[in-house]
């Protein structure tokens, strides 16, 4: 099979941990046993790029209201920690931020389905992605490195 034509906008072509040489998968989520489209599909990176930018509304308000009634940080330092503490409590408890409620995505793990997120994958997912750039770096499935580290994916329904 031959991959798409690819430009350097395109950015670094990482593998996915489940491709060989001798199997490159169709479609994103193909190897990881995931349908093409619909429910339990991948959701493509805009759409998690537009969830993350909902949670970070939401954290900013918060984080604006807070540094009204108390000066002690900034509201930027505000919104982060709201931002962090949003992400894993959401994780953990709904497999779900706002942000991908709203647009219709979960978390799920990739390696045993059906299981909840957990306590740790939860902790170290949103610490990967408070970092950006963990997150913004995706392989040919688009899962970030906190996906692949955590054994998670963000998929639809």
């Amino acid at each position: 099979m031959t991959q798409p034509r690819r430009s350097w906008l395109d950015g670094p072509a990482i593998p996915s941990e489940y491709e060989s040489e001798s199997r490159v998968s169709a479609y994103p989520g193909e190897l990881l046993g995931l349908p093409e489209h619909g429910p339990g599909a991948l959701a493509s990176v805009t759409r998690r790029a537009g969830g993350v930018l909902i949670d970070w509304v939401i954290c900013w308000i918060l984080g604006g209201f807070t540094h009204m009634f108390s000066e002690w940080l900034g509201t930027a330092t505000y919104t982060y920690l709201y931002f962090l503490l949003l992400g894993f409590a959401s994780c953990l408890f709904f497999a779900r931020t706002p942000g991908q409620a709203v647009l219709g995505m979960g978390v799920a793990r990739v390696d045993e389905p059906g299981q909840r997120v957990g306590l740790w994958r939860s902790a170290v997912r949103v610490l990967m992605t408070g970092t950006i750039f963990l997150a913004a770096m995706v392989d040919s499935d688009g899962r970030g490195v906190h996906d692949r580290v955590t054994g998670t994916a963000v998929i639809r329904g």
